[in-house]
């Protein structure tokens, strides 16, 4: 039980860090305080459903079936990465994007080291298969502790760092599509593992366990690929 509040904490955890980063880009760009209150009240909603979503899909038992076409990728993952792509794409060049601080978005990917954590107790629970974790394949944790590291190193040189922290979102963003790779070929291609059936519990296709690939993993894309965009924007402007 401990366990499963851990992902729900870690979620909620984030979800104010969103909302922090967010208020801040609003309060820092929207001088209109009613159009400001209404900004806020778009990003805690849009929040709130995706989540309510999340919550009713993984009580609903339909992602607890690995055969394909491949569910739980299709209804979570590829939802969350086009918003991702769209969403950004069309802001890339609004003030709100350089209102906070470039350093805060690379600290918020140190929460990778709670949900590797997680992952390791959550394996000993017999929940989740070790090669998705640092006991098989997923050496995102020790990427994780690098965040700290490379955030108080722009915080200090904004601008020396600044080439060094975008080669540093690009290796995130490679770590995580290595970790991709393993959640679907361990959900759904066993084979690839040399079995012939599923390794994968189904226990990971039923909340609070799909707050990983619904929200926790895609927020770290948004953050890296938010991050990108900014600094390059810093870049440009300096020039």
């Amino acid at each position: 039980m401990l366990i499963k509040v851990g992902y729900i904490a870690l979620s909620v955890l984030m979800v104010v860090l969103i909302l922090l980063i967010g208020f801040k880009a609003i309060k820092a760009t929207v001088p209109d305080s009613q159009k400001a209150k209404q900004k806020r009240q778009q990003l805690i909603g849009g929040l709130l459903l995706w989540h309510l979503f999340i919550f009713l899909i993984g009580v609903s038992g339909f992602l607890a079936d690995y055969s394909l076409p491949p569910r739980f990728p299709i209804v979570l993952i590829l939802p969350a990465f086009t918003f991702t792509g769209i969403f950004l794409y069309r802001q890339r060049d609004k003030a709100w994007v350089t209102s906070f601080p470039p350093h805060w978005l690379l600290f918020y990917q140190s929460f990778r080291i709670l949900i590797e954590s997680l992952f390791v107790v959550t394996v000993a629970a017999g929940w989740l298969h070790a090669n998705v974790t640092i006991e098989g394949y997923n050496y995102d944790m020790i990427y994780a502790y690098s965040a700290p590291i490379i955030g108080w190193l722009l915080y200090k040189n904004p601008v020396k760092m600044r080439k060094l922290a975008i080669t540093w979102n690009y290796t995130g963003l490679a770590v995580i599509s290595v970790i991709i790779f393993l959640f679907i070929t361990t959900m759904f291609f066993p084979q690839f593992y040399g079995s012939s059936k599923n390794i994968m519990p189904l226990d990971m296709a039923y909340y609070p366990f799909v707050v990983v690939g619904g929200f926790l993993m895609p927020s770290a894309v948004f953050m890296h690929v938010l991050s990108i965009i900014q600094l390059k924007k810093l870049e440009k402007d300096a020039t």
